[in-house]
């Protein structure tokens, strides 16, 4: 999800946010105190909106449309989990 320099590099595949949600989640559960509540923040809204792109990009093809929706589902499950 960020490159070395800390710069968000955005998901393109479906690998790309199956493995992002894992270090999404990873990143919201560490108790690092370089991870601030800001760059978590800064990393779930990337996250949203480039699955949020990659939802309207494939709205057309079922079969990826279905594996993005699943991720979309994940991810409001962990949001819920948030709160």
């Amino acid at each position: 999800m960020f490159d070395q320099s800390g710069q968000w590099k955005h998901l393109e595949t479906f690998d790309d946010f199956d493995n992002g949600l894992s270090e999404l989640i990873d990143l919201w559960s560490s108790t690092s105190k370089t991870v601030t509540k800001t760059v978590k923040a800064s990393a779930l809204t990337h996250f949203k909106e480039d699955l949020d792109a990659a939802i309207l990009q494939w709205a057309d093809n079922r079969a990826k449309s279905k594996k993005y929706a699943a991720i979309a589902k994940e991810l409001a499950e962990f949001e819920e989990a948030l709160k």
